[in-house]
C-alpha cells in the first residue's frame, strides 16, 4: 500500500479537495483566487504576527542606518544611504504586451525597479541589509560598544570592523540574499558563510567568493542550503543564522517598503483611495518579501490595495501552503513538482510557515507562469523600454495580462465591485534582480528570449 505523503491525506484526496491540483501537477499555469481573503479591518490586523509598531520601528531603525550605509558605500550619497528604488512608468511595455497577448489593460503600468537597488542590486538588499544591521548594533550594545540611539556609522570604523571580524553569519539562499548578506556582511567585518543551492547562479557565487566570502555549494535545492546553513550556526555561538524562512527582522526589512511607495505615489501624483485601486504583482520564492511588502502596502492602503504573488510552474510552494493551508507543511516536491526553473530567485519547493500565517487573509491571489514567458518578457522589456531584469523579476510582469486574460482574474475584479473604476487602476510590477547580472549573461538572456518571442506559445 502506497504510503500517504503526508497530513493523513493522498495526493489524490488533496486533488479532490482542490481540482486546481491537477493543472498544477502538470505544470500548467494557474491563476488562484484566495479564498481566505479578508477586508483589512483593525481586528484583522491585531490578530497578525507582525504589528504596526513593529513595522514603523523598522522604518525609524532603516532611517538611522543610513548613515552608516552612506559612509560605508559611497554609491548611495545621492539617496543619503537610503536603499530605494524608482518607480517608473512603463508606458511602451504595456502597449508591448496588450499588442502581444492581443488584450487590454485597463489603467496605467508601473515598475517598482528593485532590480536596481543600489550596492546588491536587488529586493533582498531591503531585507538582507536590515537583518545584519540589526545584528551588528545588537552585538555591540551587548558587549558594551554602542549606546542605542547613537550614531550607526561609527560601525565604519576600524574599531568596530576588527570586533566584528571575531563573529561570523552564514544564510542559505538561491542567489540573491546571498549577495545581499555577503556584501553587507564582509564590509562591516564579518566573516560570512553562504551556503547555495545548486540552482543558484555561478556568477553570483563568483562575486561572493571575490569579496572574501565562503560560499558552500549544495547539490540539493535551497531548503536544503537553508538547513545546512541552520546547522552551521548551531555549532559556533560566534556564527549568526539569517534565517529565511522564519526571521522577523527581514520580513520587517521588506515591509518598510510600504510606507516608501506611498511618498513615491504622492510625489507622481498617484492616487490610491476607494475610486483609484493599486494592484501590485510580486515575485515570490518562500515568500519574506512578497509578503513582507504585502503587509507594509495593506497597512497603508488597507482595501485599496490588492497583491498578487507570482510563481514558476515549477517551484508553485507559496501557493500550496496557501491554498491547502498546510504552509511549510510539505513541499513541491510530494505532489511531483521538480522544482527546476530558470527563475533561481523563485526555485524555493518549502514556503515559510512563518510568512504564510502572517499573510494568509492579506494576499489577493497567486499566479503561476512557465519558463518561456519570463524571458520572452526579459526581451519585450529590454526593446521597448531599456530596461533589463533577471528571469525571476518577470513573474511579476505578467500580472496584469494573467488578471485580465485568466477566468479568475475577471472574477477577481467583479468580486471585489472593481470594473467600473480600472481605467483608473495603478498596476505596479515589483522588480526583484537584475543590475548586477554580468553583461555576457544579460546578453544571452535577451537572445534566449527574443527566440521564445519569435513563437507564440503563449
Amino acid at each position: 500500500m502506497k504510503k500517504k505523503p503526508l497530513c493523513e491525506k493522498s495526493v489524490k484526496e488533496w486533488v479532490n479537495s482542490f481540482p486546481i491540483l491537477d493543472k498544477i501537477m502538470a505544470l500548467d499555469p494557474v491563476f488562484w483566487e484566495n479564498p481566505q481573503y479578508l477586508p483589512f479591518t483593525k481586528q484583522l490586523e491585531s490578530s497578525l504576527l507582525v504589528s504596526k509598531n513593529q513595522v514603523n520601528k523598522a522604518l525609524k531603525n532603516v532611517a538611522a542606518f543610513s548613515g552608516y550605509v552612506e559612509k560605508a558605500f559611497p554609491e548611495t550619497k545621492s539617496s543619503k544611504g537610503m536603499i530605494e528604488s524608482d518607480l517608473v512608468d512603463i508606458v511602451s511595455m504595456k502597449k508591448a504586451m496588450e499588442n502581444f497577448w492581443e488584450l487590454n489593460i485597463a489603467g496605467r503600468l508601473y515598475l517598482k525597479k528593485d532590480s536596481h537597488l543600489d550596492v546588491s542590486g536587488s529586493i533582498k538588499a531591503r531585507g538582507g541589509f536590515y537583518e545584519v544591521l540589526r545584528h551588528a548594533q545588537d552585538l555591540a550594545v551587548e558587549n558594551g560598544l554602542f549606546k542605542p540611539g547613537s550614531d550607526v556609522s561609527i560601525f565604519q570604523t576600524r574599531k568596530f570592523k576588527d570586533f566584528f571580524s571575531q563573529y561570523a553569519i552564514a544564510v542559505g539562499s538561491t542567489g540573491n540574499l546571498g549577495l545581499s548578506i555577503g556584501i553587507l556582511g564582509k564590509r562591516l567585518g564579518f566573516n560570512v558563510y553562504v551556503h547555495m543551492s545548486a540552482d543558484a547562479k555561478q556568477w553570483k557565487k563568483d562575486k561572493l567568493n571575490s569579496i572574501g566570502v565562503t560560499v558552500i555549494e549544495h547539490r540539493a535545492d535551497y531548503s536544503k542550503a537553508v538547513e545546512q546553513g541552520r546547522k552551521q550556526a548551531d555549532t559556533d555561538p560566534n556564527i549568526y543564522f539569517v534565517d529565511d524562512e522564519n526571521s522577523k527582522n527581514l520580513f520587517l526589512g521588506y515591509s518598510v517598503a510600504g510606507q516608501r511607495l506611498k511618498t513615491q505615489l504622492k510625489e507622481q501624483n498617484i492616487h490610491v483611495d476607494d475610486t483609484h485601486p493599486l494592484f501590485v504583482y510580486l515575485p515570490c520564492g518562500v515568500g519574506g518579501a512578497a509578503g513582507g511588502i504585502t503587509l507594509g502596502l495593506k497597512q497603508i492602503f488597507k482595501d485599496n490595495v490588492h497583491c498578487f504573488f507570482a510563481e514558476p510552474t515549477h517551484s508553485p510552494c507559496v501557493l500550496l501552503g496557501l491554498m491547502t493551508r498546510q504552509h511549510e507543511r510539505f513541499c513541491v516536491q510530494d505532489f511531483g513538482i521538480d522544482n527546476l526553473t530558470a527563475a533561481d530567485g523563485l526555485a524555493v519547493g518549502r514556503a515559510s510557515g512563518f510568512v504564510g500565517k502572517v499573510i494568509e487573509h492579506l494576499v489577493s491571489g497567486v499566479y503561476t507562469l512557465d519558463d518561456d514567458n519570463l524571458y520572452r518578457l526579459l526581451a519585450m522589456l529590454k526593446d521597448s523600454e531599456s530596461i533589463y531584469m533577471e528571469p525571476s523579476a518577470h513573474a511579476a510582469m505578467i500580472g496584469p495580462v494573467r488578471l485580465f486574460q485568466d477566468v479568475e482574474g475577471k472574477k477577481y475584479i467583479e468580486k471585489q465591485g472593481l470594473s467600473s473604476m480600472m481605467s483608473r487602476a495603478t498596476h505596479i510590477v515589483w522588480g526583484t534582480g537584475g543590475s548586477m547580472v554580468p553583461k555576457e549573461i544579460q546578453k544571452a538572456d535577451i537572445d534566449m528570449g527574443k527566440h521564445f518571442l519569435s513563437y507564440s506559445g503563449q
